[in-house]
């Protein structure tokens, strides 16, 4: 079921109306509602999966009593490695699995004669990359004595599943979601209001922008040898802002859900094309998955030596390799990934005694307001390297861009109601940047008459253009 679909436009109001019907002070009911409305959610995508993630929430749930109940400490390693074998193994079957078997078996053709070496003809779970990270983190987290243990299952399953962000996040922290499953909530207005108008907004985001965007850029890199630099180039900046409007379109929308059932969820997005440099990127944009690596794999790498450079070059590289391996099984992603790290490394790491002898800050002294106008660039770049099939498509982009190789057909890309849309996505969020969102808070700002011309001027322009209806890209990771 997706978001900016019919069904989800019935299925949301009728679940809030049961959910509120209930009352506030009847939580287990209201977890049991939100646990039968996530699971009917996620089960009309495939309802064979609904089994995975039942498995994968009790095997971290009862990974979890077993880690704090017992106290010895190798009793509690061999729980939690259980706990992560289930789930890496889970992930590296149903993800990663075909793409070894392919690589191995390429290897071992050309070097040892013919192997075979069978594929799994399976389908990617939609969001199984979230929740396993999140279950993950839960085990973790409790081995490591953070938080304590859940003994109420259906407030676990309820945390796994919860619908608004099951399928593409955020990633939620145990210590931050499953205790907002134990408290009441009430019915507050201006939560609701709130919610509502950032889920207008990641309409706006995902059907308008997004959407529009894709046209051309499925256009132009569906054939990339047709296209000449500007077109590639145009295409590639336009990539970044489709997949920008795309998942923080999907997290506003995930967010404002949550907010209309008396939760919060985290801030995923942060106005990342005015990011300062790579390493700022990467703390505005998924800023859970950046928050997740760096709890889990980054900190747990340095923490033995803080100031060994060596040791935090390995870091940056193992864990931006992960992240872009996230992403999907293709060597794109991985490559993607490893642009990052080199990139954050040059940025942020001392080149000798003196921290300030960093490439970072032996740039020339410019603006502080002009350091997105440096950065934009390398995102551009990343992204071509994100949005392209192969490695074989991503060299014949970049030689064909690099050649400067005339494209008089990019004006048939122009279309001047999408940059005039995309102009107001830019600039509502830049003006806007100290806000969690353009429309948040609006009643303490407007009257009431000039709201609703702002509303219905949004609605309008959803349903008069939006885009073609696009699958979330995140869901395929």
């Amino acid at each position: 079921m997706l978001f900016n679909s019919f069904s989800f436009g019935l299925f949301l109001p009728i679940t809030l109306l049961i959910y509120w019907a209930v009352g506030f002070k009847k939580i287990k009911t209201q977890n049991a509602v939100l646990l039968v409305a996530s699971y009917l959610f996620y089960g009309l995508w495939d309802w064979r999966f609904l089994f995975l993630i039942v498995a994968s929430s009790l095997v971290d749930y009862f990974a979890g009593l077993a880690v704090a109940n017992s106290e010895n400490r190798n009793n509690q390693k061999i729980y939690l490695y259980s706990s992560l074998l289930w789930n890496l193994g889970v992930l590296f079957i149903f993800k990663y699995y075909n793409f070894f078997i392919e690589e191995f078996a390429l290897l071992f053709n050309q070097n040892q004669g013919e192997y075979m070496f069978s594929s799994l003809n399976l389908i990617l779970p939609i969001g199984l990359s979230f929740y396993t990270f999140q279950t993950m983190s839960y085990t973790i987290d409790v081995y490591k004595k953070r938080i304590e243990p859940t003994t109420n299952l259906l407030n676990f399953l309820c945390f796994v599943s919860f619908f608004p962000q099951l399928v593409a996040g955020p990633i939620e922290k145990a210590g931050d979601l499953l205790p907002q499953f134990n408290k009441p909530r009430k019915f507050i207005a201006e939560d609701t209001k709130d919610g509502l108008r950032q889920i207008l907004w990641g309409l706006f985001k995902k059907m308008v922008i997004a959407d529009n965007a894709a046209i051309i850029v499925n256009m132009v890199y569906y054939n990339p040898e047709n296209y000449g630099s500007y077109s590639l180039v145009y295409a590639s900046v336009l990539f970044f802002f489709q997949i920008y409007g795309d998942f923080s379109g999907y997290s506003d929308i995930a967010i404002g859900t949550a907010k209309l059932f008396g939760f919060k969820l985290s801030r995923n997005f942060n106005v990342p094309y005015l990011a300062k440099g790579v390493t700022d990127f990467w703390q505005r944009w998924h800023i859970t998955l950046t928050r997740w690596f760096s709890d889990y794999v980054y900190f747990p790498i340095i923490q033995k030596n803080l100031r060994s450079t060596t040791r935090r070059i390995i870091a940056i590289l193992i864990t931006m390799s992960l992240i872009g391996l996230w992403h999907g099984a293709n060597w794109t992603f991985i490559l993607f990934g490893l642009l990052q790290a080199v990139l954050m490394i040059m940025e942020r790491l001392p080149m000798g005694r003196n921290r300030k002898t960093s490439f970072y800050y032996r740039k020339p002294r410019i603006p502080s307001f002009l350091m997105p106008v440096f950065t934009f660039p390398f995102i551009v770049a990343s992204c071509i390297l994100f949005r392209s099939q192969s490695m074989d498509q991503v060299a014949v982009i970049f030689e064909r861009i690099f050649s400067f190789i005339s494209s008089e057909n990019i004006k048939e890309l122009l279309n001047r109601k999408f940059l005039f849309f995309l102009f107001i996505l830019v600039a509502s969020e830049v003006y806007m940047r100290h806000k969690n969102f353009p429309l948040y808070q609006l009643d303490k700002h407007l009257n009431r008459p000039t709201r609703w011309v702002i509303y219905y001027i949004f609605i309008i322009l959803i349903f008069r253009y939006a885009g073609p209806k696009e699958d979330f890209i995140y869901f395929q990771f």
